[in-house]
């Protein structure tokens, strides 16, 4: 986008803006730092300031650019008036990456805690689709926008204990295929989802606490996959896994 050759071979998403939930750490950090590093303008958006502050600080010392946006997604307001101030400092928004989700308590089907099972829906499917329909017009606007849902395995294959978690994956996906459906011929936007596989990560710590993490691929594996996917193009509808961890063969978080 009005750049030259050089700078595009360098930084091929330079001109782009890009919105990544849950930034603060884990895969959405890693991939806001690969965004950033890739040249897009980055909005990081998770709920803790001062761990966003100290991603945007690593992505400035590396060259790149980035904007803090610290909100609380499960309140639908706060989402309409972040893409209200995002409309009013760019045209278009390039590339979402909808990493943000709720683990919830492990627990029997029989056992799950009506409150808490609402706030993982709520977080992990409500907030999917109030992102969506705040940012469609912008979405629209670009000329090829790149829609990431970032997932688990257990949305797909369900698993003892993982009812709550995995039922919102499910949700999140079908929702987000749906949305892939109704723009695929109406816009340039283009949707694809990642299961990353056995990732170390707070939330997989917490799932499985005496798990060893270096057994497992760092953030930056997937993060780096997504930006590929990015860079060189998907089709709509894409769903990719990635796999590069000792424990990959077991579950995803």
């Amino acid at each position: 986008m009005g750049v030259d050759g050089g700078t595009m071979t360098e930084k091929p998403l330079h001109g782009r803006t890009a919105l990544v939930t849950g930034a603060s750490r884990g895969i959405g950090a890693a991939t806001a730092e690969a965004l950033a590093a890739a040249g897009a303008h980055v909005v990081l958006t998770a709920r803790t300031p001062g761990a966003l502050e100290e991603i945007e600080d690593r992505i400035h010392d590396a060259g790149g650019t980035a904007t803090l946006a610290p909100l609380d997604l499960t309140d639908g307001d706060s989402i309409g008036r972040l893409a209200s101030a995002i409309a009013g400092r760019w045209s278009s928004l390039d590339i979402l990456v909808l990493n943000a989700a709720m683990l919830g308590t492990l627990s029997p089907v029989t056992a799950i805690d009506a409150k808490e099972f609402s706030r993982v829906l709520t977080m992990n499917v409500g907030a999917q689709q109030a992102l969506l329909g705040a940012f469609d017009p912008l979405l629209k606007a670009s000329d090829s926008a790149s829609v990431i849902g970032v997932t688990s395995s257990v949305g797909a294959r369900p698993r003892a204990y993982w009812g709550a978690y995995g039922a919102s994956k499910a949700a999140f996906e079908t929702l987000l295929l749906a949305y892939a459906e109704e723009v695929r011929n109406i816009s340039g936007i283009r949707i694809a989802i990642v299961d990353p596989g056995a990732t170390a990560t707070a939330m997989r710590q917490r799932a499985y606490p005496g798990e060893d993490q270096s057994t497992l691929q760092q953030p930056k594996v997937p993060a780096e996959a997504i930006v590929r996917m990015i860079r060189e193009g998907f089709r709509t509808g894409f769903r990719l896994r990635v796999a590069g961890s000792q424990r990959d063969s077991q579950e995803a978080v």
